[in-house]
């Protein structure tokens, strides 16, 4: 049967407004916040006390969403812990708790607010949605009531969250995600859910997916988003409290957005005492915009323009196949100049560049690391090593890494290798590294002195290696490939149903 010529006028039209509305690329905004605490956030409080300093936490962060929204951005992601801070006890966080409903249920808080139990933190924080006609993204508590029916039922009769929520720009809740890895002793307060959640949503300007902080280190949800749904834009509230060499917040997440070649967009609380800086728009050809403050304790909006479909870009990089240069490569062998050394409690096997220029090869297990190099400027008072690490990392998780790294040590003395050292003096003409990787997930790293990443001064080539494009502009900390071989992961309580 033809459809009326109405019918045919009308569903061409909305096809044209769908493309219409469709966009190549969109204006992203992400907010560092230094977040005003609670007094006392071991001792409960009252649900007013608790929403008047969450509202005030919320104040700020209205200032930053009108400001993103007047200067095009199309959404904004807001901080872990962002709205009512850290470090509490179960009891004491509970009053800043609301029930969270499933986002199936098309709710607009700040159009329907009584529809569900009081909610005025989803309330208000979809009015700014609405009002500024701009997505928001915060992180909060939800609350789940449970009996014994439900073995796994906390003695207290409650499920307590770490969570996410994503207003569109309408104020409609459109995603909550529950935290599946929760950082250990530091999250007591919290349940991790029974299932990991892999959470996305569609929007005009690509599909979206979202986690939270300690989760970029996991299969689930972190790679399951980008290799298994195929997200374009990853947002990632975090409270990131920075360990060199590898794991600070610019230098990681900039590099995880490489290596997974999808933009990011990642939103940090700002609290110097506990190293928490570091938030960043990053696209998968490096940083568009990004901020690290260790002096003061000012908050810091972040906007810059992303392609909507990164994968569809002229700008994305080729695929990697890591471990192709590298096992082209003489294999090394054990030279009595190598030495082990620590970095954030993992055993390194290093071996120092003695010389201004040449090529070097260091092995640990599977992991051969090749470095090509040629110093200028090079500090007498200064030595770099290269480094290689293959093996499981315990400290704060359990999870495989294979790393190959040349990096600065803290001072000419060899035991300092590893250590936290954030200045250095001495350029590179040039270096190439790579490594014999037995993953496809590799993440690659550049880190100039004073925290500076290197944006386009880089390039990762197709047969995985990592080379400077030309002289570094500024004297180099670190130059890393960092490995995640997922498939090894031991199993951990707080990645499996209780």
């Amino acid at each position: 049967m033809v459809p009326p010529r109405p019918v045919v006028h009308a569903a061409v039209f909305a096809l044209a407004a769908l493309q219409a509305l469709a966009s190549d690329t969109f204006i992203a905004a992400v907010y560092e916040h230094a977040v005003i605490l609670p007094r006392a956030a071991q001792e409960a409080v009252s649900p007013e006390d608790a929403l008047a300093l969450m509202n005030k936490n919320m104040d700020i962060l209205e200032g930053a969403i009108k400001e993103a929204a007047q200067q095009g951005a199309r959404i904004i992601v807001t901080p872990e812990d962002g709205i009512y801070g850290w470090v509490f006890t179960r009891e004491a966080i509970y009053p800043y708790l609301e029930d969270i409903p499933d986002p199936e249920v098309n709710w607009i808080p700040c159009t329907d607010p009584t529809r569900f139990a009081p909610t005025p933190v989803l309330e208000r924080l979809s009015c700014m949605a609405r009002n500024n006609s701009i997505y928001v993204v915060a992180n909060i508590g939800d609350k789940k009531s449970c009996n014994s029916s439900d073995p796994s039922c906390p003695s207290d009769g409650r499920y307590q969250y770490n969570t996410n929520v994503v207003f569109d720009s309408e104020g409609k809740l459109v995603a909550r995600y529950h935290k599946y890895n929760l950082f250990m002793s530091e999250e007591e307060q919290f349940n991790y859910p029974k299932k990991p959640e892999a959470v996305t949503f569609e929007t005009p300007f690509g599909k979206f997916g979202i986690f939270t902080c300690f989760d970029i280190l996991f299969w689930e949800p972190a790679v399951v988003l980008v290799s298994e749904l195929q997200v374009d834009t990853v947002l990632f509230p975090t409270a990131w409290m920075n360990v060199l060499p590898f794991l600070s917040a610019v230098e990681f997440h900039s590099a995880w957005a490489m290596g997974m070649r999808v933009n990011f967009l990642a939103s940090n609380t700002h609290n110097t005492i506990m190293s928490m800086t570091g938030s960043g728009i990053y696209a998968p050809d490096g940083a568009r915009a990004y901020y690290y403050n260790m002096k003061t304790e000012d908050g810091r909006l972040l906007i810059a323009e992303l392609d909507s479909h990164p994968r569809l870009s002229p700008a994305s990089p080729p695929a990697v196949n890591w471990s192709s240069y590298a096992s082209s490569v003489e294999k090394c062998i054990q030279d009595e100049h190598d030495f082990s050394g620590l970095i954030f409690y993992d055993q390194f096997t290093f071996t120092e560049l003695t010389k201004p220029e040449g090529s070097i090869t260091v092995c640990q297990k599977d992991l051969h690391c090749h470095l090509s190099y040629k110093m200028a400027e090079k500090q007498e008072d200064e030595v770099y090593v290269l480094g290689a690490f293959d093996g499981l990392h315990v400290v704060e998780g359990q999870y495989y890494l294979q790393i190959c790294t040349l990096l600065k040590c803290k001072s000419t003395d060899l035991s300092t290798c590893g250590q936290p050292v954030e200045t250095a003096q001495t350029k590179f003409d040039m270096f190439s590294l790579s490594g014999t990787f037995g993953t496809n997930y590799v993440f690659p790293e550049v880190l100039y002195s004073d925290m500076q990443l290197a944006p386009g001064e880089f390039e990762v080539l197709p047969d995985g290696r990592l080379e400077s494009k030309n002289s570094t502009s500024k004297p180099l900390l670190t130059a890393t490939l960092f490995g995640r071989r997922y498939e090894k992961d031991l199993k951990h309580p707080l990645r499996n149903s209780p």
